[in-house]
């Protein structure tokens, strides 16, 4: 006992760096935390400084959520809000700290943020949190009766002495705002991680392909979310990725935060003057109810050709349908989540820039928007307003965030399914998740034979030339592929 006390004193004073003179009372607690049997090695004691648990990954996130539900009498994509409802819409997001610069990942209940709308979402963002933009992945989940957000085509509009109807920024430039000082509070209330899941399950009754091909390869009718047609509701669920994907954070064995990722329009009916996140937002609340420690955050997959419509013929009832069908399977995937210790060294965030050709057909509207009506506006100018986005050399940013073997891809655009299971085939190694609805500014991004199938998204819809799937496919397989 006595040579132990020697030892604990001589630790002390090398630790301290003190000479041997030492406080009676602090002499008097040792004695009596080593009779105690309490004193170990590496445990700190008064006057020593505090050793780093082990199980400490050196990562942090923060978390943050605020309602972006605009006031009664603005303006949505398609009709004025007229009234609230029990749920609105909400930024959902996370700060990764601890890995070189702070990451920033954020949703929103909105059909879009383009163009420059990115780019100031993006650098507040930043500042925010302490961060570069190219850090900064900014998604909407695409809700229709929501905001769409385009800083660009408000002043092409604006240009022309138009009403910029739909586009105009106030709401969405205070949005900006309240989002920076979420963030930056959030921050102060960081919590330690040490754990990443990775949890799936197929989702039955939910998606299906909206485009219907003839026997001559061509599309001879578009499913779309809501589809009153029993004939073509009865076609083939056609080519979907039906699986839920469910990325979640861990202080041990406390959820932090839940990351949940499918691929499908999000829409159940709509237009109807009410603010709403429709059936995602619903499961999303659910799950929230039941695992309320952790803030869930959800992501629209490459959905743009992906639609409910096969399962829903327009009943309000089916809202509720889908919403509990969608959250059943996240609780699936949550039960089947499997985790693994993580640390600083296995977070990666790999960016892509890429330039994708701009369709030309916009052009003629240029320097013209004052004979065109309000849908017409409604429909295109933003696609203007990327095509001379495009033309000034802007890059669109692709980003992979790695965290051990898992990868998040983050995509722009109305992407088709296509590209997500491609991904995934890329990398059968690992679990891939592609959260989609990034830079809305191309809109529909098709697959290369979509553009000779024709239909709606291929048609004067899309933003791109078929040529884009080229460029794309390559950025997805090096941010897979690469090294950080």
């Amino acid at each position: 006992m006595v040579k132990q006390v020697e030892h604990l004193l001589t630790e002390f004073m090398m630790r301290t760096q003190k000479k041997a003179v030492l406080d009676p009372i602090k002499i008097l607690g040792l004695v009596l935390i080593v009779l105690a049997g309490s004193y170990r090695p590496g445990i700190a004691v008064a006057g020593a400084p505090v050793q780093k648990d082990p199980g400490t990954s050196g990562l942090r996130i923060a978390t943050f959520d605020m309602d972006v539900t605009p006031p009664v009498g603005s303006i949505m994509a398609y009709n004025p809000v007229a009234n609230t409802w029990d749920l609105g819409l909400r930024a959902k997001g996370m700060v990764l700290l601890g890995s070189g610069k702070p990451i920033v990942i954020c949703s929103v209940d909105w059909i879009g943020i383009a163009n420059e709308s990115q780019d100031s979402f993006k650098t507040a963002l930043a500042l925010a949190a302490g961060t570069i933009p190219e850090r900064v992945a900014i998604h909407t989940i695409h809700q229709h009766d929501a905001p769409v957000c385009d800083f660009g085509a408000e002043k092409l509009l604006l240009d022309e002495g138009l009403d910029p109807n739909c586009y105009e920024g106030s709401f969405a430039r205070e949005v900006i705002r309240r989002l920076k000082t979420a963030v930056q509070n959030s921050i102060s209330h960081a919590q330690s991680i040490t754990e990443v899941g990775f949890g799936e399950a197929e989702v039955y009754g939910v998606a299906s392909n909206r485009r219907i091909l003839g026997e001559d390869g061509h599309v001879k009718a578009m499913r779309f979310t809501t589809c009153e047609d029993s004939l073509i509701r009865a076609e083939p669920e056609g080519l979907v990725d039906p699986m839920v994907s469910l990325v979640s954070f861990w202080n041990h064995d406390r959820p932090v935060a839940v990351l949940s990722y499918y691929a499908t329009h999000p829409q159940s009916y709509y237009q109807t003057g009410i603010a709403n996140p429709d059936f995602p937002g619903i499961a999303r609340f659910i799950r929230q109810l039941a695992v309320p420690d952790a803030l869930h955050i959800h992501f629209n997959g490459a959905g743009g050709n992906i639609g409910a419509g096969k399962y829903n013929d327009g009943s309000h009832v089916n809202r509720g349908i889908l919403a509990e069908r969608l959250a059943d399977r996240m609780k699936r995937a949550w039960d089947r989540t499997t985790r693994m210790r993580i640390n600083a060294g296995d977070i990666t965030w790999m960016i892509q820039k890429v330039a994708l050709p701009p369709a030309q057909n916009f052009k003629a509207m240029e320097g013209h928007l004052n004979s065109y009506d309000t849908a017409s506006l409604t429909a295109n100018v933003s696609k203007l307003a990327w095509l001379k986005r495009c033309e000034a050399g802007k890059l669109l940013d692709l980003t992979s965030l790695g965290i051990s073997n898992v990868r998040i891809l983050h995509m722009p655009g109305e992407l088709f399914v296509e590209y997500q299971l491609a991904a995934k085939a890329m990398r059968p190694d690992m679990h891939v998740a592609m959260a989609a609805y990034g830079d809305y500014g191309p809109e529909y991004i098709c697959t290369a034979i979509a553009y000779e199938q024709g239909g709606y998204e291929a048609g004067t819809a899309s933003g791109v030339t078929r040529e884009a799937e080229d460029l794309l496919m390559s950025a997805i397989q090096k941010l897979l592929q690469g090294n950080p």
